[in-house]
């Protein structure tokens, strides 16, 4: 009888597998005459035999039996076949397990099938490029996921083990910790009071047998033993659940919700006050999920649901990041708000009126508008007087003020006896404490906070464009003035700057894009849209393989759009120019303006802390300055507006900025031609703008002077500045120049070097490289911006104060009696002339020439104290006679308008500049026997 019994527990694994252990299950728990029978037939069989309950023992503590000599082979071999079998339970469930946490969230414990695109990211190694650029404009020098999860759920991950803790985490942890670091910090919400703990495989883990896993925070589930037969996992010991289980959890939700429903009653519109008796499926699509009652200021999860913003934020606060009706994760910052079509839909829901008497049916829409009223009536009621006969009794607002003195003289005699025997006769301080208490009573805290203000001579806060206008010209960055906006609030308790989102709104009506206005006719290939602000300087280009790479950043306007920004700032300046002609408020034009472009390197733009995209270090800025506009007369055009200061940076309005090095001709091209383009097309077109109330007609003359010798090169294909063609006025070459420097004339123009390219491209003379250069004068570079022949101001100041202080060297050393001399020599005579100026004139040596050294060396005094190193009183004469003929000259070339501002030196300047020249071929022929620098 012994083997037999020994025998039965071991020869059907199946049975006996569900007597060795209890099993719990997630669908029901054993009843008690299954777990009765089965315990009756585990100790029938224990009774048997004292050894096979050793073996039963042993084998319970998944030990290895220590009798296997006493028992028959056939037992023995049973006995080892459990054992293996057992062995491969072990490895199996280990399998199941490690395979199962990688589909889990290392830190909330949520299954990455719960996400719809399936995103994850790995627990160890740097962080993503997304989350670094986040980190690095909050200046944080994390750099590793771990370090990250450490700083924002307080959880250790370094020591992970992979057969325990899970090797990557979900979107949503990767969205808190990117809320965390970005500037609405403060609404990073987890769904969970804690992260998951993790722990080894054992008898009772909850990820092998959940369906929805959480880490060790919920109850461990209990498994099927129906479907437990179907899967050869291993069994597990019964063990108690510590945490709450969902009856708890799911009636502290009832209960939040009953007390959320109660709140809302006072706030929100029950769905009992519709006028039509709709379906309920009808009234639950346009009913909160939350407080039942009709959605107000609904918001939509991801999930589709929709709520009440406050109840969701509420119940998000109070239970969890997650959706009420589907537990799908929800942040607040995941709400948006539902179509448009939906939500005139649920505006045009009539609804009773809650006022007694009134019958009314009203929209949602509507609602609070129908209330307010009802709540104005009632307040003029409280003040009703109770009319005895004749015409019905006025309410006080509506009186005049003769009528209002009337009515509350009786009061206002009482006031002041009050005043005169309590405040010193102080009556505005009564009326106005009066006023205060009465604001207060009625919680309207605001308004009794800005009175308050004016009684104490403080004022109310500073108006938008205000503040705007102190972060402009301070410098401030957004996040440094959002920080001094929250430090002066909290501080003095009062709100003098405005929010960002103040100062957001009122530059709306300062950039381009916020005025409509029409072009007739419309301007070729420009779009008639008026509302473009700042668009992709690169917007235009076609990339193809075969074009030219553009690796640069670059941000503009429109033309048009800036140009009617411009004009519509000016519009007081337009209307009171007209008034101070004499002109008509109402004449529509045509205006007619006058443009100045400019175009210009900013030098040195690198980033100070590197890491940003791999553009050039230099920058470039095309701007223009509206110069006058004027109105054709009988007399002729009167000028109704003039710039008084055309050179200034307040008048000078940006166009184009890019990260771009001026002398990258493609670039510049690629990047240019769109605004060219735009300025060929309104050059031959009229702009229709409201202004002063009257649609008005304007003109535009484009005059490209803004550009330094460089640029004028660079964007009319001329050869660099060291060229043998010296001049971008006239066709001269520096020989040419050095022997003839008299007679000039200028003889360049756009038109001309775009005739001279296309011969240099084609060479249709079949020329060789010097003849063809020589043929087209320098011209090697398609011209793509038109200039006017001008002069630029301060470069001419720089070049011709470089070689005055050159002359002024040669002269102290006497070079026009011995021109072999070493550079030893010329190095002592520059350092006797910087001591010189330094002890007689405080001018400081520089390595390179600017323009305020230039203007301090271009003077009468400097001059003087030169010619006292000169031995030479002959030679002193001559230096003497150039100075004073240069400082006769400048004037007409520095003003902006020389007719008006220097016109006796307009007229002497011909004169001026051939006796200057003269002087240069004579006296200081050593000098410029067969050169001459460009600006002389």
């Amino acid at each position: 009888n012994v083997p037999t019994e020994m025998h039965h527990p071991f020869t059907k694994f199946s049975e006996w597998k569900f007597k060795l252990f209890r099993v719990k299950s997630l669908e029901r728990r054993p009843s008690e005459e299954e777990t009765e029978g089965s315990e009756v037939s585990y100790n029938s069989s224990q009774e048997i035999s004292p050894e096979s309950t050793v073996v039963s023992e042993d084998l319970s503590l998944g030990s290895t039996p220590q009798l296997l000599t006493n028992l028959k082979p056939q037992e023995s071999e049973n006995l080892n076949a459990v054992d293996s079998n057992e062995t491969d339970l072990k490895s199996l469930g280990n399998e199941a397990h490690v395979t199962a946490i990688q589909q889990l969230c290392r830190i909330c414990g949520a299954s990455f099938k719960m996400d719809q695109q399936n995103r994850s990211y790995p627990v160890h190694g740097p962080v993503d490029s997304e989350t670094q650029d986040v980190l690095r404009r909050r200046e944080r020098k994390v750099t590793s996921w771990p370090e990250l999860i450490l700083k924002v759920f307080k959880t250790d991950v370094r020591a992970d083990v992979d057969t325990i803790h899970p090797t990557r985490f979900c979107h949503n942890c990767w969205t808190i910790m990117n809320q965390k670091f970005s500037h609405n910090s403060s609404e990073v919400y987890f769904p969970h009071n804690q992260a998951v703990e993790w722990t080894p495989h054992s008898a009772a883990c909850n990820v092998c047998h959940s369906s929805k896993p959480w880490g060790k925070r919920r109850g461990a589930p209990q498994l099927n033993p129906n479907k437990l037969k179907k899967r050869k996992t291993r069994p597990e010991f019964v063990k108690k659940s510590k945490t709450p289980s969902s009856h708890s959890i799911q009636w502290k939700s009832n209960k939040v919700l009953n007390q959320m429903k109660d709140s809302c009653k006072k706030i929100h519109l029950d769905t009992n006050l519709l006028v039509v008796d709709y379906p309920s499926d009808f009234v639950k699509s346009v009913s909160c999920q939350v407080c039942e009652h009709i959605l107000s200021d609904p918001v939509q999860t991801p999930c589709k649901h929709l709520f009440c913003r406050i109840c969701i934020l509420k119940y998000i606060k109070l239970m969890g990041c997650y959706c009420p009706s589907c537990k799908y994760p929800c942040f607040p910052t995941d709400l948006t708000a539902p179509v448009k079509s939906y939500l005139s839909v649920l505006n045009a829901l009539l609804l009773k009126c809650t006022v007694p008497g009134c019958d009314e049916e009203i929209p949602l829409g509507k609602y609070s508008h129908h209330i307010s009223k009802h709540k104005e009536t009632k307040g003029k009621e409280a003040y009703a007087h109770i009319n005895k006969g004749g015409r019905p009794r006025q309410h006080l607002l509506t009186l005049t003020r003769r009528a209002q003195k009337h009515r509350l003289r009786e009061l206002k005699m009482q006031v002041k006896a009050f005043a005169d025997k309590e405040e010193e006769g102080d009556v505005k301080s009564v009326c106005l404490t009066l006023f205060l208490l009465a604001l207060r009573a009625r919680n309207e805290h605001r308004q009794a906070d800005e009175l308050e203000a004016i009684m104490e001579g403080r004022g109310a806060g500073l108006h938008p464009a205000v503040c705007l206008a102190i972060r402009v010209n301070t410098f401030l960055s957004c996040s440094q003035y959002h920080k001094m906006y929250r430090t002066v609030k909290a501080t003095t308790g009062r709100q003098i700057f405005q929010p960002l989102h103040a100062l957001r709104n009122a530059e709306k009506a300062l950039l381009p894009g916020y005025h409509t206005f029409e072009w007739r006719p419309p301007l070729k290939n420009v779009s008639t849209r008026t509302d473009v602000g700042i668009i992709d300087g690169l917007s235009g280009l076609n990339r193809s393989v075969d074009e030219y790479p553009v690796d640069t950043i670059s941000k503009r306007f429109r033309y048009d759009v800036a140009l009617v920004s411009a004009l519509k700032d000016m519009e007081e300046d337009i209307l009171e120019g007209l008034k101070a002609q004499d002109l008509d408020d109402y004449m529509s034009g045509p205006f007619t303006v006058v443009v100045k472009e400019s175009c210009d390197g900013m030098g040195d733009v690198s980033e100070k802390h590197g890491s940003g995209p791999a553009v050039p270090e230099k920058a470039v800025r095309f701007s223009f300055t509206v110069m006058n506009i004027s109105f054709p007369n009988n007399n002729g055009p009167v000028r109704i507006f003039e710039e008084s200061k055309p050179n200034s940076e307040l008048c000078c309005k940006p166009l184009c900025l890019m990260l771009a090095d001026e002398s990258d001709h493609e670039t510049l091209t690629a990047i240019l031609s769109p605004l060219i383009a735009e300025r060929e097309a309104m050059k031959t077109a009229e702009l229709l703008l409201e202004m002063g109330g009257i649609l008005r007609n304007f003109r535009f003359v484009f005059r490209g002077t803004g550009y330094d010798e460089k640029l004028v090169r660079e964007v009319e294909g001329l050869e660099a500045s060291g060229s043998i063609y010296i001049c971008t006025l006239c066709d001269a070459t520096r020989l040419e120049a050095s022997q003839n420097l008299v007679n000039h004339s200028i003889t360049r123009s756009h038109g001309e070097n775009l005739q001279r390219y296309e011969m240099w491209r084609t060479n249709p003379h079949h020329e060789s490289v010097d003849e063809l250069r020589d043929r087209v004068k320098g011209v090697s570079a398609k011209p793509f911006i038109e200039t006017l022949p001008s002069i630029d101001a301060l470069h001419c100041d720089i070049g011709n104060a470089a070689e005055f202080y050159r002359i002024f060297q040669l002269e102290i050393g006497e070079f026009y009696k011995n021109s072999s001399v070493t550079k030893e020599e010329k190095k002592r005579w520059q350092a006797t002339l910087d001591k010189h100026l330094r002890k007689r004139m405080n001018l400081k040596p520089i390595m390179r020439m600017n323009g305020n050294f230039a203007r301090k060396l271009m003077s009468k005094e400097t001059i003087e104290a030169v010619c006292e190193l000169v031995p030479c009183e002959e030679r002193q004469a001559a230096l003497i006679e150039l100075m004073d003929l240069y400082l006769k000259m400048k004037p007409v070339w520095r003003s902006s308008c020389p007719a008006k501002e220097c016109p006796e030196l307009l007229c002497q300047y011909s004169f001026h500049s051939q006796r200057f020249a003269e002087l240069l071929s004579t006296k200081f022929k050593y000098r410029y026997a067969g050169r001459i620098t460009n600006y002389f």
